[in-house]
């Protein structure tokens, strides 16, 4: 060591030695560390909850005004027909409906209906308007999530493209309400939206409140094909993977009941897919379910007493009138085509009077689209449908025929005290025709959605255009 470092060394020594312990004493003890931030608070997307609803509908009404259509001839869906009948528009609401309504002085428009019908708006509860828009082509098919055999995961909302040119077509043809699907390429499609047929420019201004969501299901022939190579190939893998599926969400269901009755712990994992079919085992998401053979009705009815869900509706349904009995026993809405069959081999077995059938057994029988031309004329639909069931010796007058468009679908979505009926109190969703609605010949004049007149054939100046229709609008050029 040379003689610098040495001396060097001693000094440092020296000067510790010197200090005195009252200076190491003294000196400031080293801060508390501070304790971590808490992370941001986890928000309601976190945990699983009955009725939960992040996509909340975002609808105002339209402007209404006060309104008496008079001297019609009304099908109220709700009692017999009213000849020479009036009904009132006040706030949005249907005021009164009768055949002796005076003429309030606050009245803004009087329409003289006089040789014409009004009757509720059209609800159709099998549309793919929106996720299937106009033009069709590959970059619009967004209905069918063809990746796996249960997609429940998935929205239709999410897909539901609001300038689709065909919304304002439907309004046209006096459908006021409709519930968009996913397609029938899975087991278990996904959720459906429910929606009012307005302009908007979001899915959620379209989004009819408080209405429940629907699990679209399908079985038969087209899951079978979509998945051939993958499976299901057959209609017994079909019914396994709905076992499959249910018995997966029944655990899922249980532990997060438990945990919401509890919070003790951290919660379980969130999974959307089962989150979905939790939902439609507690009862808060209707189960839809697109089948044609009646024997896969009877099998999926037993299916769903083993699991304890309830089937709301078949859909399509080719074959009801075989079971007509058994689906009116359980109380299952069927809705269906008026004369579509024989398109495959599960459609083979159609009969013109199906709807007619099913009604007389005492089951909700229900017209629907499933089709963006179809959707534009359910009135005549039904009218064919009406047609051949007297042709079978069925007695379906008018009154009944009309609940196959308004009261009972309304019930399908759980809608029915709202909407469906011309009764005092509900929304007013009004179609007025400008001639017997069940005639080929007969087009909607009128529509209103909650009072606001939406639709006017006599004023196409006004009607419903989309964006997409608008385009671009070049502004005038100075010159």
């Amino acid at each position: 060591m040379s003689r610098l470092v040495r001396a060097l060394a001693a000094v440092s020594m020296a000067a510790f030695v010197a200090l005195p312990l009252a200076s190491v004493a003294q000196q400031p003890a080293p801060a508390p560390a501070a304790p971590a931030s808490p992370g941001p608070t986890p928000g309601p997307g976190a945990v699983s909850v009955p009725f939960a609803d992040p996509y909340p509908s975002t609808y105002v009404p339209f402007a209404s005004q006060a309104t008496l259509i008079r001297n019609a001839t009304i099908l109220t869906a709700a009692g017999p027909t009213i000849r020479n009948g009036s009904v009132l528009i006040r706030n949005g609401k249907i005021a009164a409906v009768g055949a002796n309504i005076g003429t309030p002085a606050d009245l803004v428009l009087v329409i003289d209906a006089r040789g014409k019908y009004v009757t509720p708006g059209i609800v159709d509860i099998h549309s793919h308007l929106g996720d299937y828009p106009a033009p069709g082509m590959q970059a619009h098919s967004d209905g069918n999530e063809a990746t796996n055999p249960n997609t429940a995961n998935v929205w239709a909302e999410h897909s539901v493209w609001p300038q689709d040119p065909q919304f304002p077509r439907a309004l046209a043809g006096g459908v006021t309400t409709l519930q968009v699907l996913p397609g029938s390429a899975n087991l278990i499609g996904g959720r459906s939206a429910v929606l009012k047929v307005v302009p908007a420019r979001t899915v959620q201004a379209m989004k009819f409140p408080g209405a429940r969501y629907g699990l679209k299901m399908a079985c038969g022939e087209n899951p079978k094909r979509v998945y051939a190579q993958r499976g299901p190939s057959t209609r017994m893998g079909n019914m396994a993977g709905y076992r499959a599926a249910w018995i997966a969400a029944e655990g899922y269901k249980r532990r997060w009941d438990a945990w919401n009755a509890s919070h003790k712990g951290d919660p379980p994992p969130r999974d959307l897919t089962m989150e979905t079919m939790a939902e439609a085992l507690r009862g808060d998401i209707y189960v839809h379910m697109h089948c044609y053979r009646a024997d896969e009705m009877a099998q999926v009815i037993d299916m769903s007493h083993e699991f304890g869900y309830k089937v709301r509706a078949f859909h399509h349904a080719i074959e009801a009138y075989k079971i007509a009995d058994l689906l009116a026993k359980e109380g299952i809405v069927v809705t269906m085509w008026a004369d579509w069959g024989g398109f495959k081999m599960e459609a083979l077995d159609s009969v013109r009077a199906n709807i007619g059938l099913v009604d007389a057994a005492g089951a909700r029988a229900t017209i629907h689209s499933d089709d963006p031309s179809g959707i534009q004329r359910l009135n005549q639909e039904v009218g064919k449908a009406m047609f051949a069931a007297k042709r079978a010796g069925l007695p379906v007058t008018e009154d009944v025929a009309i609940k196959w468009m308004t009261i009972n679908p309304a019930y399908a979505l759980g809608l029915d005290d709202r909407i469906g009926s011309l009764e005092s109190g509900k929304n007013a969703d009004i179609v007025l025709w400008d001639g017997d609605p069940f005639s080929v010949y007969t087009h909607a004049e009128k529509v209103f959605v909650d009072g606001a007149l939406l639709f006017d054939r006599d004023d196409p100046k006004q009607n419903w255009r989309t964006d997409f229709e608008l385009g671009y609008v070049r502004s005038a050029v100075r010159k």
